[in-house]
């Protein structure tokens, strides 16, 4: 009777303490992007779309602990192609919409960042990330660059399948093309 009892006892305060820790790691849960303006410059007449590139210098960190987990400030800036994925998707869509000189700060949830697999080991899985950015340079795309991003991934996927039928096609005549020079010889002159 008393062991029964003492196991009971253990698996409640087992669940009672995963109860809790569960309770503390929803508080922590961010559902949203989150993004703040630290410095905005005085004239912002030209601001970040799809497609312009920016130079900018950043520190990431874990949001749970603020353990610094990259930072670009001791090396050259780092260069992003907006609409390219060049970076996690919650940064990238945090930098739309910046001016040159603008430095904000963009609380990223798990699903737009490094999602369930994490980036071990310096990012565990459902991270939750902090990043401070400052926007160094930002060059508009021309419309020629948004021509070719736009027009050109859709020129390719008809000309692929083209290209190919054209190669099956040649290949298929090639194939059943008799060769010059040599004659088809029949059944009977073999026998004689």
């Amino acid at each position: 009777m008393k062991a029964k009892t003492g196991v009971i006892l253990v698996l409640l305060a087992a669940f009672v303490y995963v109860a809790a820790q569960e309770g503390e790691s929803e508080q922590n849960v961010v559902e949203e992007l989150l993004v703040e303006t630290l410095v905005k410059p005085e004239t912002c007449s030209i601001t970040s779309e799809m497609g312009d590139t920016l130079q900018i210098h950043y520190t990431g960190k874990l949001l749970a602990d603020g353990k610094v987990i990259d930072s670009s400030l001791s090396r050259d800036p780092l260069v992003v192609e907006l609409g390219k994925r060049t970076v996690i998707p919650g940064l990238e869509q945090s930098l739309v919409g910046v001016c040159e000189g603008q430095k904000i700060k963009t609380t990223i949830p798990p699903h737009l960042a490094y999602g369930k697999r994490g980036y071990p080991p310096t990012i565990p899985a459902d991270a939750a990330l902090e990043f401070e950015v400052e926007v160094m340079s930002l060059i508009q795309s021309t419309p020629w660059q948004k021509m070719v991003n736009d027009v050109f991934p859709l020129v390719c996927l008809g000309l692929v399948p083209t290209l190919l039928g054209m190669v099956g096609l040649y290949l298929y005549n090639k194939a059943n093309a008799q060769r010059p020079g040599k004659k088809a010889k029949d059944k009977k002159s073999k026998k004689k």
